[in-house]
C-alpha cells in the first residue's frame, strides 16, 4: 500500500484513530466536522490529515453543551445578548441577577458563562463561586469589560477567567466555548437546498444521545401536535427530528408518512433560527418552490415551525404546522406555536432527566450493600 492510500481513511479507521464509536465517527463525518467525499460505490472517505487536525492532544473531545449563560445588570443585558446573536451555535439564557442564573447553571453545566463585571455588584463573589465548582471545570468563564476594570477580578476566578475587552470578539469567544477551538474555523458543507447549522456534528451527536429517533408514539408528544393543529386551525402538525439523511416524525397529526428524505425538510431552515420561521406561500418562496412536497403531491403551501431544543441547547428538530393553501400567522398565533414548541422541548428534557435518574438508580442497585 502506497503513502497516498494510507492517507485515505474509512469511517471505521476514523473511529479507531479518534477512540470513538463507528456511529460517532459517522456523525462527525455526516455533520461536516471531518471533510469527506463519496466513492463511486457510495462509501465515505476522508483524509488522515483532516482527522488529525481535530486532535489537539491524544483524543478528540467535542463540547457537549450549546448553552451560554449571560449574567449582567438590566441595562447591560440587552447589548450583550445582541452581540451573542452573532454566535450561531449558541443557545443563550440571559439573567439580570446572579441567583436565578446559578440555579440554572447548577441544573446542567453550560459551555460558557458570560459575566459583565461592571454592572454586577457581586461579580467577585460570583466568579469565585463559579471558579471553585469542580462540576464546571469544562465551562468557560468569560468576563466582559475593560482590562483596567476587570483585572481586579482575576484572583477571584483563580486564573480560570477569560477576559473579553472588545465586545466585537464576544460572539467568537462564545462560539469557541460551544464548538471547541478546532471546530470554529471550518463550517460544515452546505447547499442551497439543505443548509446546515455551524454545529451540525454536535447537533447530530446530541440527537443520538437523546435516543428519540425511531421510538414508538408517545401520548405526551401526540397531545402537543394535536393541540397545535386545533389551536391554529391547521390540517397538519408535526414534531420533526433531523438525522443526517432523514426528517423523522416523532409525532404527526394529519399526515400518514413517518419520515421524508432530509432534503425535503422545511425544518432545515427552522433549526438555523432561534424563533418561529414562517413561509406564507411555499410555492412563491425560492427556498421551497422546487421542493417535491410543494411542486408535487401533497402540494404543501404553508409552513410555520419553531425549534425544539434539548437540555444542552442543541436544536434537534421542530414543532411545525403545515397547510395545503397559503396562510398567515399573526403575532399571537406565532406566540402560541413558540410556547407549544417550548413544551415539546420540556418533554425532551424530562425524558433525559428521567433516563439519568434511572441509570443512577441502576448503579446504586448494583453496588454491594
Amino acid at each position: 500500500m502506497d503513502t497516498a492510500e494510507k492517507d485515505i481513511l474509512t469511517t471505521t479507521d476514523v473511529a479507531k484513530i479518534l477512540g470513538v464509536s463507528v456511529r460517532t465517527a459517522q456523525l462527525l463525518i455526516e455533520g461536516g466536522s471531518i471533510p469527506s467525499w463519496k466513492t463511486p460505490g457510495g462509501h465515505r472517505r476522508v483524509f488522515r490529515s483532516d482527522v488529525l487536525a481535530l486532535m489537539p492532544g491524544e483524543a478528540l473531545a467535542l463540547p457537549v453543551s450549546a448553552r451560554v449563560i449571560v449574567i449582567a445588570g438590566p441595562d447591560a443585558l440587552p447589548g450583550l445578548t445582541a452581540r451573542l446573536a452573532h454566535a450561531p451555535s449558541c443557545f443563550i439564557d440571559a439573567y439580570p441577577e446572579p441567583f436565578p442564573a446559578l440555579l440554572n447553571i447548577g441544573g446542567r453545566s453550560p459551555a460558557a458563562v458570560v459575566i459583565d463585571a461592571g454592572s454586577l455588584p457581586m461579580a467577585a463573589d460570583l466568579l469565585r463561586a463559579l471558579a471553585s465548582d469542580s462540576a464546571l471545570s469544562q465551562t468557560a468563564i468569560l468576563l466582559v469589560g475593560p482590562k483596567a476594570q476587570t483585572a481586579a477580578f482575576a484572583a477571584a476566578a483563580g486564573g480560570r477567567v477569560g477576559f473579553v475587552e472588545d465586545l466585537d470578539t464576544l460572539a467568537q469567544a462564545a462560539e469557541t466555548a460551544v464548538r471547541g477551538p478546532a471546530l470554529v474555523p471550518a463550517a460544515p458543507e452546505a447547499s442551497p437546498s439543505v443548509p446546515l447549522p455551524a454545529n451540525e456534528a454536535q447537533r447530530l451527536l446530541a440527537l443520538e444521545r437523546s435516543g428519540l429517533v425511531d421510538t414508538p408514539p408517545e401520548d405526551a408528544f401526540d397531545k402537543l401536535t394535536w393541540l397545535a393543529a386545533q389551536t391554529l386551525g391547521m390540517p397538519i402538525s408535526l414534531i420533526t427530528l433531523l438525522t443526517p439523511t432523514r426528517q423523522w416524525f416523532k409525532s404527526r397529526h394529519g399526515l400518514d408518512m413517518a419520515d421524508t428524505p432530509r432534503s425535503w425538510a422545511f425544518c432545515n431552515h427552522t433549526i438555523l433560527e432561534r424563533r418561529c420561521m414562517v413561509s406564507e406561500d411555499l410555492s412563491a418562496d425560492p427556498r421551497f418552490a422546487d421542493n417535491p412536497a410543494v411542486a408535487e403531491a401533497p402540494h404543501f403551501r404553508f409552513y410555520a415551525g419553531c425549534p425544539v431544543v434539548d437540555p444542552d441547547g442543541f436544536t434537534l428538530g421542530s414543532l411545525c404546522v403545515i397547510d395545503t393553501k397559503p396562510r398567515t400567522l399573526d403575532a399571537t398565533q406565532q406566540a402560541i406555536l413558540t410556547n407549544l414548541a417550548s413544551l415539546v422541548s420540556d418533554e425532551i428534557k424530562l425524558r433525559v432527566t428521567d433516563g439519568r435518574l434511572r441509570r443512577a438508580m441502576d448503579v446504586l442497585d448494583r453496588k454491594p450493600r
